[in-house]
């Protein structure tokens, strides 16, 4: 079924997409120590002086990304202190955290923070790269580096996918339909089988969660239908394929950006989360662990 009225609106959005995840170079972004300062002059009133520490008590208490992370940072602190945690997140741009303008990381980076603020309690290994496709990773997989991180590990957090979701776009762009999607959909089924057998053969007891997509153009084309199913086709692909491992786990994500009505959680690239995003991402993340642990716990 070939897109119809939408060809050239679509076709638009591929060529920027194509531009920003393939052929642009990332845009650089403001130093850590500059947003640091941006946000100690934030936190003077007009007249220059301190903010009240109890108006700014209250004004964190607002914050509900900051509420939740600060209740589960106690939950996962007596969960992971019992053990000594290592967690390796592996996939594409997402895990390496592009978009993420504190360049901290994008959600390991918030995790690590989160988990790791009062003791370090978990290790981290992040070995996101930005634009790797699921079989550009099952040959990383074979790099000593991961190898040996992932047999050392205890969780394994993977986002890969969307890469191969663009190299459709990429590669049809002039003559899209809904079957190539699906052709490719069966490739990428079969390649998420060979990444899971691949770890679960470096270290059967690790526990695997594999991160969904989102459809980041929901805010400005809502009507094109069509990027919806992509989306949710490949997701429950995605789900179907962790949930036939033992301790192999699939998060949603898609729910966060499309509800999000009155917040941006992408960056100037309107593609990839900024930090907001992947403090939620983070927020959902940690809520899956969690559960899992305490069940497999019970």
């Amino acid at each position: 079924m070939i897109f119809i009225k939408r060809t050239f609106i679509l076709s638009i959005i591929i060529i920027s997409i194509i531009v920003l995840a393939f052929f642009s170079t990332p845009k650089k972004q403001k130093p850590l120590n500059k947003i640091i300062e941006d946000e100690r002059m934030s936190e003077t009133d007009s007249d220059g002086e301190p903010l009240d520490e109890e108006l700014e008590t209250a004004m964190m208490k607002e914050d509900p990304v900051r509420d939740f992370i600060s209740d589960q940072l106690k939950r996962a602190a007596n969960f992971f202190f019992t053990n000594e945690i290592n967690v390796v997140a592996i996939g594409d741009s997402l895990t390496e955290g592009v978009g993420d303008e504190t360049e901290n990381g994008g959600y390991v980076g918030v995790l690590d923070e989160t988990i790791n603020e009062e003791k370090q309690l978990v290790h981290f290994d992040n070995f996101g790269k930005r634009g790797n496709r699921s079989g550009q990773l099952i040959e990383r997989l074979g790099e000593r580096e991961i190898k040996r991180a992932i047999e050392k590990s205890h969780i394994v957090l993977i986002t890969i996918g969307a890469n191969d979701i663009m190299q459709v776009f990429k590669d049809n762009f002039t003559d899209l339909s809904l079957d190539q999607f699906t052709s490719e959909q069966i490739k990428y089924e079969q390649r998420l089988e060979t990444i899971f057998d691949t770890i679960k053969n470096l270290n059967e007891d690790t526990e695997i969660y594999l991160i969904g997509f989102y459809n980041p153009f929901k805010r400005y084309f809502s009507d094109i239908e069509e990027l919806d199913y992509i989306v949710e086709s490949w997701n429950t692909i995605g789900a179907d394929v962790a949930n036939r491992y033992e301790k192999g786990y699939f998060i949603p994500m898609v729910d966060i950006f499309d509800e999000a009505e009155n917040e941006f959680y992408l960056s100037g690239d309107n593609f990839h989360p900024n930090h907001t995003g992947y403090e939620m991402m983070a927020e959902r993340i940690l809520q899956f662990v969690i559960h899992e642990g305490e069940r497999n716990n019970e």
